[in-house]
């Protein structure tokens, strides 16, 4: 459970819950399919927070940390063992995917799914990986803000109305909001290893300025989306823990203190999922 940390999940969650709703809105939408959705984006979620673990673990950059305890840098498991925890998330996820895509008759989705574990082993795997150079946030929003929302309501409507597209954004800000404030906690430990994440090189300052305004964009999505669902306005209902977590964050709050905002950063994008999902079907 430590290896696949719970906090993260919600941004496997909250797009297959968007992306449902925006096919909802349509007049299309199946349990099943989004069930198997939500289990692709579950085991892929799980997969690279292992992979991440085991990267970074051989790599020395967990050795000193602020945070959780890692199984491999805090020897709490073996790298092998944290290795071939990642393999098989990856490869539940590619199952259920292949039965989501024999299902919904996208066999296009075989290319993107492909394009995702790959993306996910390198993001700290490998001799370049992409997150020690500060795109982290970009993979982020890419798979689990665009990739995971669209997909799961093309499986579902085989269309992507504007709904689809201003929650996979709205989502995918939140899932990069959910990186940055990990990697503002771990700015002074990275910075020692060189790990150049993107907090890293904004800066303290600007980072934090980054994480709100991550926050603060997705609720002026759901606005844009109630001019044409008016029920996407029940995502503003967030906007009290979103003030609270900027105010936190933006007074200076550190480490630890950091874990409490991550948590709430998590809650906050499952219930944007969830309130745009009810206001979409209704």
């Amino acid at each position: 459970m430590e290896g696949a940390r719970v906090r993260t999940l919600p941004a496997a969650i909250a797009p297959v819950l968007v992306g449902t709703g925006a096919a909802l809105q349509v007049g299309s939408g199946s349990l099943i399919r989004a069930l198997l959705a939500g289990g692709v984006a579950l085991a892929f979620q799980i997969g690279v927070n292992f992979a991440n673990d085991y990267s970074d673990g051989i790599r020395g950059t967990d050795d000193v940390r602020t945070g959780p305890p890692r199984l491999t840098g805090g020897g709490m498991a073996s790298p092998k063992t944290v290795k071939y925890a990642a393999f098989l998330s990856f490869a539940v996820g590619a199952l259920l995917g292949l039965i989501l895509i024999a299902v919904s008759g996208t066999w296009w989705l075989l290319a993107a799914g492909a394009v995702a574990i790959v993306a996910a082993w390198f993001y700290t795997g490998g001799k370049y990986p992409y997150g020690y150079m500060g795109l982290g946030e970009l993979f982020v929003f890419i798979f689990f803000g665009l990739f995971a929302t669209l997909g799961t309501t093309w499986t579902q409507a085989g269309q992507l109305p504007a709904s689809s597209w201003l929650g996979a954004i709205g989502v995918g800000l939140i899932a990069c909001a959910l990186l940055m404030i990990n990697n503002i906690r771990d700015i002074p430990t990275d910075s020692q290893v060189g790990k150049k994440t993107l907090a890293v090189r904004m800066g303290d300052r600007i980072a934090r300025l980054t994480f709100v305004a991550m926050l603060v964009i997705p609720m002026i999505l759901a606005i844009i989306i109630a001019l044409d669902a008016p029920w996407g306005l029940l995502s503003l209902i967030l906007l009290p823990v979103i003030a609270l977590q900027a105010r936190r964050v933006l007074g200076g709050a550190q480490g630890r203190e950091l874990i409490i905002v991550l948590r709430d950063t998590g809650l906050i994008e499952l219930g944007y999922g969830i309130t745009l999902l009810i206001g979409l079907a209704i």
